[in-house]
């Protein structure tokens, strides 16, 4: 269990341009803010919300398969119709998600006008693999789905990411660490039942294709795995982890299984990971510069990962050959991957010379990938920043020599004074003591991915900051996350301790800390200035000069703040709402749609606002609370003040009908959200094809069950566990810099998702 201390208060003294090149407004400044919001710890704090393609949606589907262009629409969040051809279909439409049979399909796909069309073969495994070679050969995309056990994440994941609606390929490479499992499955199925802890402490998962076994009918194992066998592992695979993968066809020269003999059977393979919708595409620098040129002109939204490896033994990270591979892996290349084996440990410092010189001379190349293999390589595995390969003991072999598991690595970071022991702390209220249930996850994660952290809970008093700056001026203070949030005023209210903070600065913050005003997280940011220059500015809560004395009794100067750290108030639990709202829906059905938020005050409704921003909500209906004009900036917000407000919300339609209904009031209130949610159920959204949402923030018992409500409405529904789990990841991302999937903490509370 979590230690839980109570710590007493201390005594306390008596205009950009938008991607279109147009001036962007003061709103729509806001939004962009709200999506790429700055992160401490080396990180973007980005919802990774973009406007995406703008083409019309074209679904083909297969026979007796026309109601997956309704799941489709659904996720998109719009109406839908069928078409007998591609023939005059317009970027007019985009506002339609259209569905065309296949056999119609075929006739005029290939000369369908591509500027206003994007083309998704949607086809069921159920009707028999491969899928229609010249439909699959035609689309842009080519989404596979069961019958029985259809997911609807899967879908939006998919829908979302090609059409270029999410991206996480821009916070991944500003974390300080990334890293990367790899399946050695023969078959994807034998990781499934293991695939929350497989992951933890990884930030994508390699599908090696090459060491997939398909079994055939005599018995015996496919010399290659057919196309089909390969697109339903990826099916597999996508609907058990939210991690992006890395999809590997790793040759035999280079420690794989693929053949060698035909180049063009190594583009058919990756060219359709692009049409699933893989995140990231593994492309051997030996291939042809031609393929490897289609590729990446191709990859819509995928990313290319340029690979080399080296077994000779006789590569040398010094050589002028070295430098050679890396600019020619860097042309067609999101990510430079080079691998190699050594003979000697030296050799690991020659390979961070090299990484030092990429970085200097080439500060504009793609993110370079290096380690060197072998055991003596290791050293050089905890050095790598970029995309390390990462093994598990659960997994039945590792992928190269040398590699080591995530728990391996940081404990070797730990030995070499680069992963200095930290106290982390989970500060609450004394009422929310029993409202923390995910307190005990952070000791747990702790001990899986091998970090030497302490963790403790401790209660605050509910006036004055002396509680939480005592712990923050610790020599040994590793982070905090605050639950609940406590206001940005009262932190810095009377307080001696945070407006002294970098030379009188006062503790830098996130744009979501500034705009939302509550604090759910603290972070320690030991160099400031090394925050990437692409990451917008944070802004100082203060601009007071250092007032000087001590703090509370017992924390002596020797066991202060270094100077050289900087503390950061960000506010996770926006991204925990966004990350809930398009869990099962696309960020497009959310754009220009009006919404109503009900809470007791502006300081519970402040994350939710500031997450429908960021999903670009046009209106907001809000009830029991005034929105600060710091909030209201970039929304049209409507308060409901009388019944009459509320009929006439009820009646319009289109966009301005209400979307999404999200409750911020506590569980006493419930039977009063239900009576609401009953008021705009009934009808789905602007159209009767589309299905609203509901979130409720509530945690505790309650009088009624608003979700239940919500759903024999017609409403899809979420509660707080949801968020709270999200939530959860998004913290700790913030505080050790590391990934556990959301997956993994509603096991480790014991609520499995699956």
């Amino acid at each position: 269990m979590a230690t839980v201390l109570q710590l007493k208060q201390a005594p306390t003294p008596a205009h950009p341009l938008s991607n279109n090149g147009a001036t962007m407004s003061n709103g729509e400044m806001d939004i962009a803010r709200a999506s790429r919001s700055t992160v401490a710890n080396g990180m973007k704090a980005s919802s990774g919300l973009q406007r995406g393609d703008s083409r019309t949606v074209v679904i083909i589907y297969g026979p007796g398969q026309e109601n997956i262009v309704s799941v489709f629409a659904d996720v998109l969040g719009k109406p839908h119709r069928t078409a007998d051809s591609f023939q005059g279909i317009t970027s007019a439409e985009q506002e339609l998600v259209l569905g065309i049979p296949l056999q119609s399909a075929k006739i005029d796909v290939f000369s369908r006008n591509r500027d206003a069309v994007v083309a998704i073969n949607a086809h069921c495994v159920n009707l028999g693999m491969p899928p229609d070679t010249y439909i699959s050969s035609q689309c842009d995309y080519e989404f596979l789905y069961p019958e029985a056990s259809f997911s609807r994440r899967d879908l939006a994941r998919f829908i979302s990411f090609t059409l270029g609606q999410i991206n996480h390929h821009d916070s991944l490479m500003s974390k300080p660490r990334t890293y990367f499992i790899s399946t050695t499955f023969p078959d994807v199925r034998a990781a499934l039942p293991n695939i929350d802890i497989l992951t933890v402490g990884a930030d994508a998962v390699e599908l090696r294709v090459d060491l997939l076994k398909e079994p055939l009918s005599d018995g015996s194992f496919a010399p290659i795995p057919s196309l089909s066998y390969v697109g339903e592992q990826v099916m597999l695979l996508r609907q058990r982890t939210e991690l992006p993968i890395i999809f590997t066809t790793r040759c035999t020269r280079e420690n794989g299984r693929f053949p060698m003999e035909d180049p063009d059977l190594y583009y058919e393979y990756l060219f359709r990971a692009i049409q699933w919708g893989v995140e990231y595409i593994d492309v051997e620098l030996w291939l042809p510069e031609s393929i490897r040129r289609k590729l990446h002109e191709k990859r819509g939204s995928s990313r290319i990962m340029s690979a080399f490896h080296d077994f000779s033994g006789t590569f040398k990270w010094p050589s002028a050959r070295a430098e050679s591979i890396f600019l020619q892996s860097r042309k067609y290349a999101d990510i430079v991957k080079m691998i190699a084996i050594i003979n000697d440990h030296n050799e690991n410092f020659e390979l961070e010379y090299f990484r030092s010189k990429i970085r200097s001379e080439y500060p504009d190349s793609p993110p370079l990938s290096a380690v060197n293999m072998g055991e003596t390589g290791q050293f050089s595995r905890t050095l790598n920043k970029v995309f390390t390969p990462i093994t598990h003991p659960l997994l039945p072999i590792i992928a190269a020599p040398g590699q080591m598991s995530a728990a391996e690595i940081n404990a070797a970071l730990s030995l070499l004074g680069q992963l200095p022991k930290k106290s982390i702390y989970g500060i609450s209220s004394p009422s929310c003591r029993i409202a923390t249930p995910y307190a005990p996850f952070y000791e747990k994660c702790f001990n899986e991915l091998g970090l030497p952290h302490q963790f403790a809970v401790v209660e605050r008093h509910l006036k004055g900051p002396g509680c939480v700056e005592a712990l923050c001026d610790q020599r040994s203070f590793g982070g905090a996350y605050l639950s609940p949030p406590v206001s940005l005023s009262n932190l810095m209210h009377n307080s001696l301790f945070f407006p002294r903070l970098n030379n009188g600065s006062g503790p830098m913050l996130t744009e979501a800390a500034r705009t939302i005003g509550m604090v759910d997280t603290i972070v320690v940011q030991s160099k400031p200035s090394s925050l990437p220059s692409s990451a917008p500015p944070m802004t100082p809560s203060s601009s007071h000069r250092s007032t000087g004395g001590s703090l509370s009794p017992g924390v002596g100067a020797s066991n202060e703040l270094p100077p050289s750290s900087s503390l950061i108030f960000d506010n996770a639990n926006w991204r925990g709402i966004v990350s809930t709202l398009t869990r099962d829906l696309a960020p497009s059905a959310y754009s220009g749609r009006a919404a109503v938020v009900l809470a007791t005050n502006a300081d519970d409704a402040a994350s939710t606002m500031y997450a429908l921003k960021a999903l670009r909500i046009g209106k907001v209906y809000t009830v029991g609370f005034k929105t600060p004009a710091n909030l209201a900036r970039g929304l049209e917000v409507e308060p409901f003040n009388s019944l009459e407000s509320l009929q006439r919300a009820r009646m319009v339609r289109d966009k301005a009908s209400p979307f999404v209904i999200i409750s911020a009031l506590g569980p006493e209130k419930s039977n009063i959200v239900g009576m609401l949610v009953r008021v705009f159920g009934g009808s789905r959204g602007s159209s009767t094809q589309i299905r609203k949402v509901f979130l409720d923030l509530a945690d505790g018992p309650r009088k009624g069950d608003p979700s239940a409500v919500a759903e024999q409405s017609g409403f899809a529904a979420y509660g707080v566990a949801d968020t709270t789990a999200f939530t959860t990841v998004e913290t700790l991302r913030l505080l050790v810099g590391q990934n556990v999937p959301y997956s993994f903490v509603r096991l480790a509370s014991g609520q499995g998702m699956f």
